[in-house]
């Protein structure tokens, strides 16, 4: 797929994002907006091994840590064609499949159930290390929030896999700087991500979140790399990204658009398109 295709269908999740949340009454539209194009870059730019038509194939493994964006995971599965697009309408409603965080007793495509910050780092190393006892050669990806990273449980899991050698995980953080009480620097300052997880014993490495190509090259460089270390890939991204009056907005976090708010997200996302 061109980076065209590849730039219009992060587009067309944005638009899902919005819509669906906005449909709900509720959800987290800043962090979903924010990993849109690291999503797209993951399940249609080709990086991961995957198979909508047979979820359970031989393939990697996906772990969205920051499982409050599962705006974003429902939008890239639905689109790639584990499930119809429809059924983003039925988010967070009662009876659906697409619960507010996901759950992989429902959904085709959803390796695990997360939510619980701090824990899909741990759940991603246990994953890759079970895949090298079996031999199996495919690879993990986990997408951490970067105020997720506030939690220590992050990084006894970044010492396991440093530890485990785990050259078959790639974590992915969306360095948006945002969280729901603001930025991240006040909350509680995470530093340099990189530098962190580089002390821990991992390859790191920064990409701006938004260049799909960058993304792409990236993500596949850190799956190829295998040279006895885990791989953390910095993602600097704007929350938000592409509603005008949500980017970079800390209060955008955990909140739905009203109707008004929904035909401007609209009218930004649709107008990219022209």
């Amino acid at each position: 797929m061109s980076v065209e295709m590849l730039t219009k269908t992060a587009n067309d999740l944005r638009i899902s994002i919005v819509k669906m949340i906005a449909e709900a009454g509720s959800g987290h539209p800043g962090g979903s907006l924010s990993c849109a194009d690291i999503m797209t870059a993951l399940y249609f730019g080709g990086v991961m091994e995957h198979d909508p038509a047979n979820a359970d194939a031989p393939r990697d493994r996906f772990i969205l840590a920051k499982g409050h964006a599962a705006p974003a995971l429902y939008a890239a599965l639905a689109h790639a064609g584990y499930f119809p697009v429809d059924e983003l309408m039925t988010l967070r409603k009662f009876g659906s499949r697409l619960q507010g965080h996901p759950d992989c007793n429902l959904l085709p495509g959803v390796e695990v159930s997360t939510g619980s910050l701090g824990q899909g780092l741990s759940i991603a190393s246990g994953l890759a290390a079970g895949l090298r006892l079996e031999g199996d050669g495919h690879t993990v990806f986990a997408l951490l929030g970067d105020g997720e990273c506030q939690e220590g449980q992050v990084w006894e899991a970044a010492m396991f896999a440093a530890h485990q050698g785990l050259d078959n995980l790639v974590a992915i953080v969306d360095r948006n700087c945002l969280q729901i009480d603001g930025n991240t620097a006040d909350v509680c300052d995470p530093g340099d991500l990189g530098a962190k997880f580089a002390a821990f014993g991992w390859e790191t490495s920064e990409v701006d979140g938004h260049d799909i190509a960058a993304v792409i090259e990236t993500l596949n460089a850190a799956k190829a790399a295998r040279a006895g270390k885990p791989q953390a890939i910095i993602a600097r991204t704007v929350k938000g990204k592409g509603v005008s009056f949500m980017e970079d907005q800390a209060g955008w976090h955990g909140k739905a658009p009203n109707a008004e708010q929904l035909a401007q997200a609209l009218e930004d996302l649709e107008g990219t398109e022209n």
